[in-house]
C-alpha cells in the first residue's frame, strides 16, 4: 500500500474514510498498488481518485509501516511519500466508495482527527509531522484480536 503526504503551507491533507462497519477513520490519501503499477504510479492514481488533486513530483519514502495481524494471519505494508509538486482542487470521487471527504487541516486539527484512526496510521504520520526527519523512518506493529473494538496493538 502507498500513502501520500500533501501539504499546503503547514496544513496537511486528510481524507475521511467510511469503513464497512460504518466507523470513520482519518488518514492521508492512498491505497493499494495494483498489479503492473509502481508504488508512485499507484499513489498518484489513488490521490487523484480520492481527492481530485494531481501530483507531479513525489519525495520519499518518508516512512514505512509494517503491521502483523497475528490472529488473522496477514501482514500490511505501507510506504508513505510526500508530494513536492501538485495542483488541482479537491473533488472526492472515490470509485471504492470509502473516502467521503477530503480537506486541508491545521496541525492541531490533524491530531484530533487522526485520534480516530488506528495507532499504525496516526502514530507514524504525527511523528513525521513533528520531526520532519530527513531519514526514512520505520514502524512495526503487532496486532492481536479479531474484532475491531478488541484489538491489542503493540509497537515493536
Amino acid at each position: 500500500m502507498a500513502g501520500g503526504v500533501i501539504l499546503r503551507g503547514e496544513q496537511l491533507l486528510l481524507v475521511r474514510n467510511r469503513r464497512r462497519n460504518d466507523s470513520v477513520e482519518w488518514s492521508t490519501p492512498g491505497g493499494v498498488v495494483d498489479p503492473g503499477e509502481t508504488m508512485l504510479e499507484a499513489l498518484g492514481r489513488e490521490v487523484r481518485e480520492e481527492t481530485g488533486l494531481r501530483v507531479h513530483l513525489w519525495d520519499g519514502p518518508l516512512y514505512r509501516v509494517i503491521v502483523d495481524f497475528a490472529d488473522l494471519g496477514w501482514r500490511l505494508r505501507v510506504e508513505t511519500h510526500r508530494a513536492l509538486d501538485w495542483d488541482g482542487r479537491i473533488v472526492v470521487e472515490d470509485p471504492d466508495g470509502i473516502v467521503e471527504h477530503a480537506d486541508f487541516y491545521d496541525p492541531d486539527e490533524c491530531e484530533a482527527l487522526l485520534a480516530q484512526s488506528p495507532r499504525w496510521v496516526h502514530e507514524p504520520l504525527l511523528e513525521w509531522c513533528r520531526d520532519r526527519s530527513d531519514r526514512v523512518l520505520s514502524y512495526c506493529y503487532r496486532v492481536t484480536g479479531l474484532e475491531a473494538r478488541g484489538l491489542e496493538v503493540a509497537r515493536l
